[in-house]
């Protein structure tokens, strides 16, 4: 088997190895320790909660994508045009950085009820929290994208004349965006938790079933452990299916141009 044939094959064997002693050791700690099921539920245990609750999980799904979306695609832009300005001057850049990371830094347990006072519960105060989590790294790495394109090509279109806005939109801007896919890639992951843990202190079942941040609050009130897990599992492929579309976008836009794919045109 060549090299490449065999770390193809273990790419896909070693991590459904790894999982099956997981498992095999998880269900050893459960038996040997004699844990009770409300403790720490079996994999078993948890695939039939989620099979039992599979409507409740399903709508609650939905809902927490719903905002997690609404505050990715609004970080996504915002950020991007709010690196525009950042870029642009330095004067701006040293003047409202510091407050970006203000935003950032802001805890979101403070914001939630603030957000609930202003907005009221349910998707609107959700889809904010989930934007102003995912947004610094918006702006942070597209800002630094900007900033850094090469310098021989920013002399090259001084040389030429270009104006300020040719030189953003054709050069630096171009240069960036990797930088800025990679700062999705991360509002991605980040928008999931913002909307869980805002739906965790802002959630509401109004007009429906609630997101998977309420549904925590309902299964450890009726004491469902195996629920909860099973929740956890769900954000967790609610979480990879939100990362992989934007890892989809990234492999559209830079595979035929940029060295982090393999490309067959060299």
């Amino acid at each position: 088997m060549k090299p490449r044939e065999y770390w193809t094959c273990a790419r896909w064997f070693l991590p459904v190895f790894s999982g099956g002693l997981i498992v095999l050791a998880w269900y050893a700690v459960r038996i040997l320790g004699d844990i009770e099921p409300y403790v720490l539920p079996t994999p078993g245990e948890i695939i039939r909660a989620a099979v039992e609750e599979r409507s409740v999980l399903f709508s609650a799904a939905l809902t927490t994508l719903k905002g997690a979306v609404l505050g990715f695609l609004t970080a996504a832009l915002v950020g991007f045009g709010l690196a525009l300005v950042l870029a642009y001057s330095r004067s701006f850049r040293f003047a409202l950085y510091p407050h970006v990371l203000v935003v950032q830094m802001f805890p979101v347990i403070v914001l939630a009820p603030i957000f609930v006072l202003w907005v009221g519960p349910g998707l609107p105060s959700v889809a904010r929290i989930a934007f102003l989590i995912s947004f610094f790294p918006v702006v942070a790495n597209a800002t630094q994208g900007l900033i850094s394109t090469d310098a021989n090509m920013v002399d090259l279109f001084r040389m030429a004349n270009a104006s300020r806005l040719q030189e953003m939109l054709l050069l630096r801007v171009p240069f960036a965006l990797p930088f800025y896919l990679t700062g999705l890639r991360i509002a991605a992951s980040l928008a999931m938790i913002g909307a869980i843990a805002g739906e965790f202190f802002a959630g509401s079942s109004a007009g429906g079933t609630g997101g998977l941040g309420f549904m925590v609050i309902i299964y450890f009130a009726q004491l469902k452990t195996a629920a909860l897990f099973a929740t956890g599992f769900v954000a967790c492929l609610c979480g990879f299916l939100f990362v992989s579309t934007v890892l989809g976008l990234n492999w559209l836009l830079l595979r035929k141009w940029h060295d982090s794919f393999e490309r067959t045109d060299r």
